[in-house]
């Protein structure tokens, strides 16, 4: 089973279960982004997660929002990205930017 099928399986779960649920997906990339377009995170409304958008304080951020679209049910496009001159001055090889798309799963 393709990791995108557990996520939605267990999205599917959770709604049965009665819990609110929110799906993020990579819809855009450019640059230096640990995770390809249409890479998806599910996040129920107790806080447990499946899945990866991107990592570190990217996916918290995307979970916080995803938490906050449960509550609101309104939809959120997400743009994280660093500048390659930004990337340069805190060490880091390359810049990119990761755009996620946050929707409340009914």
């Amino acid at each position: 089973m393709s990791d995108t099928m557990e996520i939605l399986d267990q999205a599917a779960r959770w709604r049965e279960a009665g819990e609110g649920v929110a799906l993020a997906t990579v819809v855009s990339t450019w640059g230096s982004s640990p995770r390809p377009v249409g890479a998806k995170l599910a996040v129920s409304q107790s806080g447990a997660m499946v899945g990866s958008v991107s990592g570190g304080c990217v996916e918290g951020a995307v979970v916080t929002e995803g938490l906050n679209v449960i509550r609101d049910g309104k939809p959120r496009l997400l743009d994280f990205g660093i500048t390659n001159d930004q990337a340069w001055e805190v060490g880091l090889a390359c810049g990119g930017k990761i755009q996620i798309f946050v929707e409340r799963v009914e």
